[in-house]
């Protein structure tokens, strides 16, 4: 059966910019904040408890009553699986990537000839990276396509996920031997793949309607429960628990939630 669903009001291509330039502006100043002064472990995790706080927020209040609400569940499935199948095959690349980057032998020391030679980028993690950051601009186009507000909360959960990872990779970086003005500048080119990701998205998904716009919302469902579940909560666990770190995700949980309610 068809479905008839409306389409949501997409907004101005300016308004989209706007949205996606802000969570790539926060990854490189958490760049430039990792390298002049590097946060601890612990502020770090308390940071991704609260990202994956709101993203989860985000899910629950508006994605997910948009898709229950039209009761197609064969549009659902396919999305939902479709999104698990996706991240799923995403993270086996990246990490196929990173293991060929860390068992990469070491490139041998270079002769002092009065001018500092640059370490080798570390290519799997930046293409790791820039895949992760593609489809965090793909589900902000998803959101967008949902609606004005959907997309306006994703755009600042995402900025929030993206400031704790600009700074987990300027910390990279440096550790890397590279530079604090190349750490930064190897971030802020990464971050562009954001504007790549969020504008495919907003041009393909633009007047989506119907079984499409279900299809993708799903998709986007999936792809935000993993990146929760799988990749936040997961590094924010590394650090050893503490109460004060679990209420950091429904601190962003609750806030979110009201906003949503108020917006």
């Amino acid at each position: 059966m068809l479905l008839v669903i409306p389409a949501a009001v997409t907004p101005p291509w300016t308004t989209i910019l706007g949205f996606s330039l802000l969570p790539a502006i926060v990854m490189v100043a958490g760049a430039a904040l990792a390298v002049w002064r590097a946060p601890g472990p612990k502020l770090r995790s308390a940071i991704l408890h609260f990202a994956a706080g709101v993203i989860f927020s985000v899910v629950a209040v508006e994605l997910l009553p948009d898709i229950v609400q039209h009761h197609a569940p064969y549009e659902v499935a396919l999305g939902f699986g479709l999104g698990v199948a996706t991240m799923l095959g995403l993270r086996y690349f990246t990490q196929r990537l990173e293991k060929q980057t860390e068992a990469a032998p070491e490139a041998p020391a270079a002769v002092t000839t009065g001018t500092a030679s640059a370490s080798p980028l570390p290519w799997g993690l930046l293409v790791a990276i820039g895949i992760d950051i593609l489809i965090d601009g793909l589900l902000l186009g998803i959101g967008f396509a949902a609606g004005a507000k959907e997309g306006t909360l994703l755009a600042i959960a995402l900025t929030i996920e993206l400031l704790s990872l600009g700074l987990a990779t300027a910390v990279e970086l440096r550790d890397g031997g590279h530079g604090k003005g190349r750490a930064v500048a190897i971030v802020a080119g990464t971050s562009l793949m954001l504007l790549l990701g969020a504008g495919i998205g907003t041009t393909v998904l633009r007047g989506a309607t119907g079984n499409l716009l279900e299809i993708v919302l799903s998709f986007g469902l999936a792809a935000l429960l993993f990146l929760v579940t799988e990749e936040l909560l997961t590094e924010a666990h590394e650090e050893t628990e503490t109460p004060l770190l679990t209420l950091a995700f429904f601190v962003g949980f609750l806030l979110f939630l009201l906003l949503g309610m108020v917006a």
